[in-house]
């Protein structure tokens, strides 16, 4: 086993033993879904109509659960040092690391979001769009908050300037997001350019948020 690998296992493992990212963001999206109807009344069709927007919107904020914790930990303890002096690149470190975050945490809400889809009255259409822009733009929202949870680890109160640093970056991630949820199910507007919009965003997440978090890491380290 290599020691990406070995380091993807270990955050996994890691990520089980503090009590479940996976569990506590679904439950979180499960209470934003249930708390919603009662706040917009007995209207079924309006329900319906921002479905895929509450989604967006639940998922975002349960991706920012635990964030503040994606390097405080291996700084505070060391790991981090330990990192540097492996040899790989942390440029590759922070990926792995980002990845390792979106299984735990942002992939399960993708996975439970068509059951939450029938809470929230959307058709079968409605819950199949937002459930493929969730996978596709879901990444982007991880990443773009490494970059926050790097510009913060060095701060005592850091997890609450982190929603502050993140959420306007992740603002056209939610536009393109809800845009193609609401394109796919309507003819006369285009699927494909939202929907390509959103996978730009995201690969350009990919590549954007593992050099910008590991010059803020060791900007903070040293």
């Amino acid at each position: 086993m290599t020691g990406l690998s070995a380091l993807f296992v270990n955050e996994m493992k890691l990520a089980v033993k503090s009590g479940g990212s996976a569990m506590t963001g679904v439950i979180f999206f499960l209470s934003l879904v249930t708390i919603v109807p009662f706040a917009i009344g007995p209207d079924l069709e309006l329900l319906s109509r921002i479905g895929p927007a509450i989604l967006w919107i639940g998922t975002l904020l349960a991706t920012l659960l635990g964030l503040d914790r994606l390097f405080r930990n291996d700084v505070e303890d060391g790991t981090f040092d330990l990192h540097r002096l492996s040899g790989e690149p942390l440029e590759l470190i922070v990926f792995v690391k980002g990845v390792a975050h979106f299984v735990t945490t942002a992939l399960p809400l993708v996975v439970s979001a068509p059951l939450f889809g029938l809470f929230l009255n959307m058709d079968g259409d409605a819950i199949l769009a937002t459930a493929l822009t969730l996978l596709i733009g879901s990444p982007a929202l991880t990443f773009l908050g490494a970059i926050g949870a790097a510009l913060t680890v060095g701060l005592s109160r850091g997890g609450l300037l982190l929603p502050i640093l993140i959420l306007p970056l992740t603002i056209p991630v939610l536009i393109f997001g809800v845009a193609a949820s609401y394109a796919y199910t309507d003819p006369l507007l285009g699927f494909r350019t939202p929907v390509l919009l959103l996978g730009a965003m995201t690969l350009f997440s990919l590549v954007l948020s593992p050099i910008a978090s590991a010059w803020a890491l060791r900007l903070n380290s040293d």
